[in-house]
């Protein structure tokens, strides 16, 4: 069997495992998010906590309780970090510098999981679990609990209540995340991912060479990464790192929970506003720019224009041997079109091509499918956008799910579109016209130019992936690209929750004949070519001087 044709076979095994798993696990977390009933050990945490479960919130409310919450997550991790040489488990480790303790709180807090350091060489094993893995759990359920709120936007008719944050927050935790992740680090265990939780010790490695590593809850962590998001993981090589992606089907396995709850979220969209058909449209959008994104990095990686890459028919600098060029890109595609940050190889030696494309997956918003949470709820922000242009091309109000899009919703849409650009092409123009942190990028030219984009793209979407060669921690870079996090982060989710509670406050609009219809390919394929055009107008020119200009030179 031929590379290509192997590479094709494993990305339509992850298309048809999704297809499978999208129904039931979208029906879940459809009850999971409208059943009335609270487990024993939730409302143990109300009571803790202070909350009244059945008690409802305003966007308002909704919107301070989950900058409330993030506030104190960064506080606490922070101080974790810069105290750990007094805390348990430390392994000796030193606190962590002020401006790397802030970076990686922000980070972690966010979604993001940015991280500028090794793990195991700067962590201690109670800042990695009460820290870090926590937060890799609470942070996707607050994204959760956002594209949850938007959804009940649409579903609820002239009230001003969008649920309780805590509540969803919980269920997303204890019900959804926990569950997958249990399951998950069982099968890399079974795998071969090392699960150890000792002072260095020595393993028996995948080769059968002796090895002396630091210990850790690796497998844990590995799958808390994929579901979660986390950017270096345990070891810095990431996933292509023996000890936590041992064999090709762990890579799989990976890859599988890197998609299947932001693939499966729309399902459950569709369950909340009564129509499975909208769910399958919303779906279909992110799957049709997914495969799209998967075809063109694939094939830039394989049949790059390169001498080398061409004599040996792929492009194999950067990529671990044990999964090959076709996989690893798979791997990239998935890891940049969501807000991961996972890697099993090293974009940074990518083709001037492929690199640019795991670029323009974050640029596309992350929704294809995107973050935990935050690709439904970016996804249908776009749709909206969508539904106004075409309601301008037959000159009448449009509207959406039985909504009316006027000039309130579609400002807070537009607006949510702009945070993220801002972010990436201030702090990348910062950077490039400051000699001090030009200085950071370990090539010239364009291609030292698209590291620099890159951190901006990741920092700013959440994802946490790196063109590695750039030098980041430094106290300017730490603090930008938190900075970059934090703006990208919650001002789209306090613009989601301010449009979720315009549109709960509005009753049914019938359909009419002019009325769009939003369950049908045409309608498919106009969100994804708004996607497509949006991001080229705002981000074209960058990649021209980047990317683009690395290919052709």
């Amino acid at each position: 069997m031929s590379t290509t044709t192997a590479g094709i076979c494993f990305a339509g095994s992850l298309v048809l495992a999704l297809a499978v798993v999208y129904r039931p696990l979208g029906d879940y977390m459809y009850r999971v998010f409208t059943g009335t009933t609270h487990a024993r050990a939730e409302k143990v945490i109300y009571r803790l906590i202070g909350v009244r479960p059945d008690a409802e919130q305003t966007w308002g409310v909704y919107a301070r309780s989950v900058l409330a919450f993030s506030v104190v997550s960064v506080l606490f991790l922070y101080g974790l970090q810069r105290l750990q040489n007094h805390l348990l488990l430390s392994l000796g480790f030193k606190p962590v510098m002020t401006h790397q303790a802030w970076n990686t709180a922000i980070s972690f807090t966010t979604n993001t999981n940015w991280q500028s350091y090794s793990g195991e060489s700067t962590m201690g094993h109670l800042v990695q679990m009460a820290g870090l893995a926590v937060q890799n759990f609470v942070s996707a359920a607050v994204g959760i609990a956002v594209a949850i709120a938007l959804v009940r936007g649409f579903a609820r008719r002239r009230t001003e209540h969008l649920g309780n944050f805590w509540v969803d927050l919980v269920r997303a935790n204890l019900r959804i995340l926990l569950p997958i992740a249990v399951v998950g680090a069982i099968v890399l265990v079974a795998g071969g991912a090392v699960q150890n939780f000792h002072d260095p010790h020595t393993i028996q490695t995948l080769t059968g060479a002796k090895q002396t590593i630091t210990g850790g809850p690796v497998a844990s962590q590995e799958v808390i990464k994929e579901l979660g998001t986390n950017g270096g993981g345990f070891y810095n090589a990431n996933s292509a790192h023996p000890f936590e992606n041992p064999t090709t089907w762990t890579n799989w396995f990976e890859i599988f929970l890197l998609l299947v709850i932001s693939f499966s979220l729309p399902r459950t969209f569709g369950r909340m506003v009564g129509s499975n058909k909208q769910g399958y449209a919303i779906v279909s959008v992110m799957a049709t720019l997914a495969v799209l994104s998967m075809t063109l990095i694939m094939w830039f990686q394989l049949a790059h224009h390169g001498t080398v890459p061409t004599a040996i028919g792929s492009s194999m600098e950067g990529v671990e041997t044990r999964f090959g060029v076709a996989n690893s890109a798979t791997f990239a595609d998935a890891t940049t079109l969501t807000s991961t940050g996972a890697v099993d190889s090293f974009h940074d030696s990518y083709t001037s091509l492929g690199g640019m494309m795991t670029m323009f997956n974050m640029m596309l918003g992350e929704v294809a499918p995107g973050g935990t949470g935050s690709g439904l709820y970016g996804m249908l922000i776009l749709a909206i956008v969508t539904v106004f242009v075409a309601g301008l091309m037959v000159g009448r109000t449009p509207e959406y799910l039985g909504k009316k899009i006027g000039s309130r919703e579609i400002k807070f849409a537009a607006t949510y579109f702009l945070v993220t650009p801002i972010c990436v092409l201030v702090g990348t123009a910062f950077a490039m016209a400051l000699p001090g942190q030009r200085a950071g990028m370990l090539n010239s030219g364009p291609h030292g130019l698209s590291e620099v984009l890159y951190a901006f793209t990741s920092a700013s979407n959440n994802n946490g992936s790196a063109f590695a060669g750039i030098t980041v921690n430094t106290p300017w870079y730490d603090t930008a690209l938190g900075l970059a996090m934090v703006f990208g982060r919650f001002l789209p989710m306090i613009f989601v929750l301010a449009l979720a509670g315009s549109l709960a406050k509005q009753g049914l609009t019938p359909a009419s004949e002019g009325t769009l219809p939003t369950h049908r390919p045409q309608f498919v394929v106009m969100v994804a070519g708004v996607t497509v055009v949006l991001v080229a107008l705002t981000f074209l020119p960058a990649l021209v001087l980047g990317p683009l200009a690395e290919g052709i030179h």
